[in-house]
C-alpha cells in the first residue's frame, strides 16, 4: 500500500513510501534512465544520497511511530520508448552488501 510519494524532508526526497503485506516499512527510490549507456539509475545513487534517504526514512519512521520493520528498495527503470519500458525492482538495496 502507497502511503507516500514525494515525501520530503530537509534536501531529501523518498519518491514512495509503502507498506508491504507483512507490515515492512519500505522507502523506494526510483531511478529513469532513457539509456543504458551510463548504466542503471541506481548507479547514481552515492553514499551522500543514500544517508539523506535514510536520514529523511528516520524522520518519517518516528512520525508514524512504526514498530515493525523498514526497508530500502530500489526500481530502475529503463525507457525504450514512450510505450516500451523495462523495470527492475530491488529490495534491501542500499545493504544487500552486508
Amino acid at each position: 500500500t502507497i502511503l507516500e510519494t514525494n515525501w520530503r524532508y530537509k534536501k531529501a526526497e523518498i519518491d514512495i513510501i509503502a507498506m508491504s503485506e507483512d507490515n515492512t516499512l519500505l522507502f523506494v527510490e526510483v531511478k529513469t534512465r532513457s539509456n543504458s549507456y551510463f548504466g542503471p539509475g541506481s548507479d547514481s545513487i552515492d553514499l551522500h544520497k543514500r544517508n539523506l534517504i535514510i536520514d529523511a526514512a528516520m524522520v518519517y519512521w518516528t512520525l508514524i511511530q512504526h514498530k515493525g520493520e523498514i526497508r530500502f528498495d530500489v526500481v530502475d527503470i529503463f525507457l525504450r520508448s514512450p510505450e516500451e519500458f523495462r523495470m527492475e525492482y530491488t529490495p534491501n538495496a542500499f545493504f544487500d552488501e552486508f
